[in-house]
């Protein structure tokens, strides 16, 4: 399908869904769990037919369906209010269809805005050709009150880590600086790589890169320098990586609050608690147990 048919086709289904919610908002409402905001479903009618007509309006309506993707990210966050349990079973399968429809809406979104078709193509799924490419550092710092040789230990062996990082599954050590690794991708898709040690001095530093073919590219770099005072050591990482689905991938990760610019410093608050005190803490299972911390905006930068 070209990117003007694929267009044209989300136009009419932006006209076609917006019509039927200011039809029957009630039963739309009823069928997506989300029965106490069926005037809000009325909103989201009007802004689906504008959206429509604007794309079937234009040659190159990007704009128009960079507007339907802002939408996708507003209507699932809709679907995640629903009340009661029932309702959000119902929401829940409402966003996946959401999800699956925001994927195609990204799909069409970038090859508008890009010129050259042919490189859009390319690299709609690779990263490839994109200014800026879509390969970015991560970097953080946390101080641990371990003395470096310990974590070190620690991190080069390298099962260890999905112990503390949440995205990991497993990482199996094959030999002569080889890993092999299974992490948790966008929207609950599983993905494998190899890796190799391309760099390493006991006690201070481990840097690895992925094999070629990776489906996740990346490399990246840990330093275990003494902290000031003899208190502990001070953990620098910094990560290179390319996300799986390139463009789509990454927001996709930014969607479902996957990306690793993230994750990396939760983990590491993680391994500081299980390095310093042998386990990472948790309210899970406590009559007081909360699903969030103490701090909102700590809470907020999270879902950002």
């Amino acid at each position: 399908m070209n990117e003007q048919t694929l267009a044209h086709g989300l136009g009419w289904f932006s006209i076609g869904l917006g019509a039927a919610i200011l039809i029957a908002p009630r039963r739309v409402a009823q069928a997506v769990g989300v029965e106490n905001k069926h005037d809000i479903l009325q909103m989201v009618g009007v802004r689906e037919i504008i959206t429509g007509i604007g794309i079937l309006s234009e040659d190159r309506p990007a704009r128009w369906l960079w507007g339907r993707v802002a939408g996708d990210a507003m209507d699932i966050a809709l679907l995640a209010s629903a009340p009661k349990l029932d309702g959000r079973t119902r929401a829940g399968v409402a966003m996946a269809v959401v999800g699956g429809i925001a994927l195609v809406d990204i799909i069409a979104s970038v090859q508008h805005s890009t010129g050259d078709r042919r490189s859009t193509s390319r690299s709609l799924f690779t990263g490839e050709g994109l200014n800026p490419p879509v390969k970015r550092p991560v970097v953080a710092t946390i101080t641990i009150n371990k003395p470096a040789e310990e974590i070190y230990r620690f991190w080069r062996n390298f099962e260890n880590l999905p112990r503390f990082m949440s995205h990991l599954l497993a990482v199996t050590d094959t030999g002569d600086g080889h890993s092999h690794w299974m992490a948790k991708g966008p929207a609950g898709t599983e993905i494998e790589w190899d890796a190799e040690i391309t760099e390493e001095r006991p006690d201070e530093l481990i840097s690895w890169r992925s094999l070629p073919g990776a489906k996740v590219q990346n490399s990246g770099t840990v330093r275990f320098e003494p902290a000031t005072g003899g208190r502990g050591t001070v953990l620098h990482v910094e990560l290179h990586y390319r996300p799986p689905g390139g463009v789509v991938g990454a927001t996709i990760a930014k969607l479902f609050g996957e990306a690793p610019e993230k994750q990396i410093p939760v983990d590491l608050m993680r391994v500081k608690q299980l390095l310093e005190t042998g386990e990472i803490a948790s309210t899970a299972g406590q009559p007081a147990g909360r699903t969030r911390s103490t701090s909102r905006k700590y809470d907020d930068w999270l879902r950002t």
